[in-house]
């Protein structure tokens, strides 16, 4: 079975392809100066890039891991996240508090999706 990946670097892949699933890395906000809704916002456009060369889009996500350094961002998180899903599709989601690698991000998103 072959594995694709996209984006690879020295410690990471953006994203794996096998058997149809796509895996995506832990997606950040570049712009740590934004506040919670910007950095979510940022994060959701990450993904929707990195579905969209995957061959998938927000539809067709499987599962979706969110990490929140701090839950008080749960209900922004909450509000930029409906927005943002296909009414209809959206998928099964944890949200949980975690410190992050860098103490600047708000969230990152952890994202399973199936291909078109």
């Amino acid at each position: 079975m072959t594995i694709q990946r996209l984006h690879v670097g020295p410690t990471l892949s953006e994203v794996a392809i096998h058997r149809g699933t796509i895996y995506l890395a832990g997606q950040v906000a570049d712009d740590t100066a934004l506040d919670m809704a910007g950095q979510t916002r940022e994060v959701l456009a990450h993904i929707d890039r990195l579905l969209q060369e995957a061959g998938s889009d927000r539809s067709r996500i499987l599962m979706c891991q969110i990490f929140l350094p701090d839950l008080a961002d749960f209900a922004v998180l909450n509000t930029v996240w409906n927005d943002w899903v296909t009414p209809g599709q959206t998928p099964p989601r944890a949200t949980v508090q975690a410190a992050l690698a860098n103490p600047a991000w708000r969230l990152e998103v952890l994202v399973t999706a199936a291909q078109k």
